[in-house]
């Protein structure tokens, strides 16, 4: 056996208690000990400004990963300013055109999709706009204006005071909501 090993257990036998009585009266003393210290409480819950999602760069809201309407409601609360209205009207518009939507958030922006077909829409909050990315756009009529890097994808951006069109876009989304969409 090594020095240091020795020199341990025989710190080891130094404290332990030579009878049984000393022994208890040494538990005892813990006990009464830990009888007179009071009980944390409960922790208090979150306040409100804490139970709010982080906005990440852009201001756009950090939303875990979920599926149906809640996180998608989530994420509209949590945008920021006028963004949390155009979201409103936005996701209002997208249920009333493609009844029965699919919703999810992912990658914190929510999407939209038919079951069986995909996603066809996903949605983005930047500094100074909401971006709308429809997967198949480049096979919309007429085809949303922003261009991608992706030849099947376009964009709309929706700036704090632009009229929204919202015939058009309810075509556009009735449109993509009838194209293969995109699996993720």
């Amino acid at each position: 056996m090594s020095k240091a090993a020795i020199e341990t257990l025989s710190v080891i036998v130094e404290r332990t208690p030579k009878t049984p009585a000393k022994a208890a009266k040494t538990v005892a003393k813990k006990a009464a000990a830990t009888a007179a210290k009071p009980r944390k409480t409960a922790p208090e819950p979150q306040s409100d400004k804490a139970a709010k999602p982080a906005l990440l760069a852009g201001g756009n809201p950090q939303i875990a990963k979920g599926y149906g309407d809640a996180p998608v409601q989530a994420y509209i609360a949590a945008m920021p300013g006028w963004k949390s209205e155009v979201g409103r009207r936005l996701d209002a518009l997208i249920s009333r055109t493609v009844p029965g939507v699919h919703k999810a958030v992912k990658w914190n922006s929510p999407l939209y999709g038919v079951e069986g077909q995909g996603w066809f829409l996903g949605v983005h909050c930047f500094a100074k706009y909401v971006k709308l990315a429809f997967f198949r756009g480049a096979s919309l009529r007429p085809v949303p204006p922003g261009a991608s890097k992706s030849q099947d994808t376009r964009y709309l951006d929706i700036h704090e005071h632009d009229q929204l069109d919202e015939a058009q876009l309810a075509a556009w989304v009735q449109q993509a909501s009838q194209l293969p969409g995109e699996r993720m």
